[in-house]
């Protein structure tokens, strides 16, 4: 009896925590910061990085990856991607930590294009340089000195979805189309944008505490399935440039573990600019 009553509490607390491999804690962080295989990666603008940043992180920018192209946000090629992390410092064989100075939708963009490109232990803080500087961790403004690297990619074919598929996903019902950005830009009312045929509207921010960190396991679960989502089906994630994707990546894959989990990195920006007509308000 005692032995059963134990078990009970235990999947009561696991309901609530936030239970994920991809997800590291400030005080974690704190015990292997100075681990010669971490790497720490500040995801922010340089503008942020050069006011302060976690001591020893090296800059990886949410937009290092995007082409030089009229559609803003498309990213380059796997190999390009990979030459940039190593000039970094970053190698696949690293325990990537990523962060950023915002509300992490930086942190989950660098954190989703890791995941992209194979890495196999990339990890985000939780509550980002907020919950590091709450704590009184060390931060500096000295640029660390980088190591460079190669990072070997093994690229994962079934992240990306195509724009012909984010379009088919009107038509099917085991499909769920999910724009992540704020309400005004999906119902048209900033900006004069709008959405893809058939899409839902999750912002990212649904998924975050007032704290800045992840919600629970069973929170996470209450948002998408007060919407539909559910595992059985296959979710295509999209916003304007990719960026507002990552912290949902995050929370349907490894929080939730859904297993057909696409991102439309196109988005918004190259749905309106090839399909101007079919864009719904």
């Amino acid at each position: 009896m005692k032995k059963l009553f134990l078990m009970a509490v235990v999947a009561f607390i696991s309901m609530f925590a936030v239970n994920a491999q991809d997800l590291i804690t400030v005080a974690e962080l704190a015990k292997i910061q100075k681990d010669a295989n971490v790497v720490i990666v500040s995801a922010g603008t340089e503008a942020e990085y050069s006011k302060s940043h976690i001591t020893g992180s090296v800059h990886v920018a949410y937009t290092a990856f995007d082409k030089t192209d009229k559609i803003k946000g498309l990213i380059v090629s796997p190999a390009e991607m990979a030459k940039i992390l190593g000039s970094k410092g970053v190698s696949e064989k690293n325990k990537i930590v990523v962060y950023d100075e915002f509300d992490g939708r930086y942190a989950g963009r660098v954190y989703s294009l890791l995941k992209y490109l194979g890495a196999k232990d990339v990890v985000i803080l939780n509550g980002n340089m907020d919950a590091w500087k709450k704590a009184r961790k060390p931060i500096t403004k000295n640029v660390t000195n980088v190591k460079k690297t190669t990072f070997t990619p093994a690229v994962n074919n079934g992240f990306m979805a195509t724009m012909a598929q984010a379009d088919a996903a009107a038509g099917k019902s085991n499909v769920v189309l999910i724009d992540t950005r704020a309400a005004d830009e999906f119902k048209g009312i900033k900006d004069s944008k709008g959405h893809l045929p058939g899409a839902i509207n999750i912002e990212y921010k649904q998924l975050l505490n007032a704290d800045g960190t992840i919600k629970s396991k069973a929170d996470l679960q209450k948002v998408y399935s007060s919407e539909g989502v559910s595992k059985d089906k296959e979710v295509i994630l999209y916003c304007s440039t990719g960026v507002r994707t990552g912290l949902h990546y995050l929370a349907l894959v490894d929080i939730l573990g859904y297993t057909k989990v696409k991102v439309y990195d196109g988005g918004y920006n190259e749905y309106v600019e090839k399909n101007p007509s079919k864009v719904k308000k």
